[in-house]
């Protein structure tokens, strides 16, 4: 499982809207982003765990570094 530490629960928002997913659902602690194909979960923690924003970035099939270079 990939880390990215540091990245802030609103950046993280903005860069998955730039890969093209948009978000569905917002609640106090989450957000429910979709691509029409798949859903992510985003928690609203400042700063996300790196394990956690490793994860979300592996489940929207993105890798590592396509999705720094749209943060």
């Amino acid at each position: 499982m990939p880390k990215i530490a540091g990245v802030n629960h609103r950046r993280a928002i903005r860069a998955f809207e730039r890969a093209g997913f948009s978000i569905i659902r917002e609640g106090r602690k989450h957000v429910v982003m979709s691509d029409g194909a798949r859903f992510l979960t985003i928690p609203r923690n400042n700063p996300v765990n790196a394990y956690t924003m490793g994860g979300i970035v592996t489940d929207a099939g993105l890798n590592v570094a396509a999705f720094k270079k749209l943060l």
